[in-house]
């Protein structure tokens, strides 16, 4: 079993690109098998999570050639192309494949299955199957826990209220309504990241916007595009973090995706004290992008606006690491969404913290972090790629060094991150890949 094992001390300076966003990445792959005519794909992330999004639609007979360097050709099938898979479609450890998948498939003539690994399956899905379910469909899952058994009917058009914020179920329903008669409209209570709503008018499918609701309907066609996927903020957090934390530290990452809901983990970080300067924007894919630049600073407890969580939500573990190094206590609240992630986020970093020396008074919808120095110690990850990186920078600032357990599914969002981060002054070593 994969783990890390990281020196105290270091500083991360240099220069670089972080991986393509995932969550882009996916969308990119679904709306380009959708699609009429050939999609064409730059630094697409080559993740296990993607990967399994790749299989999925080639067991669906769809052409995909690569991923070459983040290149990938897609020749689309329409959005009545697709053909029942042989087999069951495999997601691996992908809450977004699943989800997603599961929008596309409610739609469809055929029957299917998407399964995963033993994370996923424990999983609840129950969010995103309620509103299909409200559409029409047949989807048969045991204690709304994968595997999804996905029976193909007729859907039609809802107005569906998201209880809780969520871009998974929002992009489901909506792909779910790329087949349903009539209007979907999904309305948020709070904004979440809108890289599905950009990239289907990117493929020139409409899509009405207004405030917190999205609508569309069916009857449109998406037309094959080529595009380029930006730096994932996500992946950019774990550096931002380290920069922060580490004195004498200076590192730019190059080519970082800012879209406006993506960027809360930014606000956090400056409104703690973070020196983090944004140069030369641009547009991406239709996507905003930015180099970053994060120099060290010292980092002040803060009490985290709930507005700022959806807009930070997967940048959680990182800000745990964060608040543990900062001046003071950080106060988490409505961020309940993090018990029901790759781990119970929350329960996971608390534990990890207090194994540091860290108190942590854990809350049902966040927690109360008091910031101290850090011992080193044997860190459990349960398999949560983001936890092992959060804890890996960690090391950073600790007194002795920091055992990390369970790091194989790093390779989901971020293959290379041990090379980069030791690359950029981080002491980690790789044991037993």
């Amino acid at each position: 079993m994969s783990r890390y094992f990281v020196h105290p001390g270091g500083q991360l300076k240099g220069r670089f690109p972080v991986p393509g966003d995932k969550s882009i990445s996916h969308r990119a792959i679904i709306l380009g098998a959708l699609a009429e005519g050939v999609t064409e794909i730059e630094g697409l992330l080559e993740g296990a999570d993607v990967l399994a999004t790749i299989a999925a639609f080639r067991a669906m007979g769809v052409g995909i050639e690569g991923p070459d360097n983040g290149h990938l050709r897609i020749q689309g099938v329409g959005l009545h192309g697709l053909r029942a898979p042989a087999a069951p479609l495999d997601c691996g450890n992908s809450g977004t494949a699943m989800r997603l998948l599961a929008g596309v498939l409610a739609g469809q003539a055929f029957p299917s299955t998407l399964i995963g690994d033993a994370s996923l399956q424990r999983r609840p899905m129950g969010r995103v199957l309620n509103p299909l379910r409200a559409m029409g469909a047949e989807i048969t899952a045991r204690e709304g826990r994968a595997p999804l058994h996905i029976h193909g009917e007729p859907l039609h058009g809802i107005n569906y209220a998201l209880p809780v914020a969520s871009a998974q179920v929002k992009s489901a329903v909506l792909l779910a309504g790329l087949y349903a008669d009539g209007q979907t409209c999904v309305t948020e209570p709070a904004p979440t990241r809108d890289h599905s709503e950009r990239m289907l008018q990117g493929f020139g499918y409409q899509v009405e916007r207004q405030g917190p609701r999205a609508c569309l309907r069916s009857g449109g066609q998406l037309r094959g595009q080529s595009l380029q996927v930006p730096g994932d903020i996500s992946s950019a957090a774990f550096f931002l973090l380290g920069a922060s934390i580490a004195p004498g530290s200076d590192l730019t990452l190059e080519g970082v995706g800012i879209n406006p809901t993506r960027t809360g983990i930014i606000e956090i970080l400056t409104r703690m004290g973070a020196r983090i300067d944004l140069t030369a924007l641009r547009e991406v894919g239709g996507e905003p992008v930015a180099d970053i630049r994060v120099r060290y600073a010292p980092l002040q407890g803060v009490v985290i606006p709930p507005r700022l969580v959806p807009l930070a939500i997967d940048e959680f573990p990182a800000l745990f690491i964060a608040a543990a190094c900062a001046k003071g206590q950080t106060v988490v609240t409505g961020a309940e969404e993090l018990r029901v992630k790759e781990s119970d986020r929350i329960a996971v970093m608390a534990s990890g913290l207090r194994a540091m020396g860290i108190t942590v008074e854990e809350r049902a919808d966040g927690a109360v972090i008091h910031g101290s120095p850090l011992l080193g110690g044997r860190i459990n990850s349960h398999g949560d790629h983001r936890i092992a990186m959060a804890f890996a920078m960690a090391a950073l600032v600790a007194r002795s060094d920091i055992e990390i357990l369970d790091c194989a599914n790093v390779a989901t969002s971020f293959p290379n991150f041990p090379v980069l981060a030791h690359q950029s002054g981080l002491l980690l070593a790789v044991v037993g890949a």
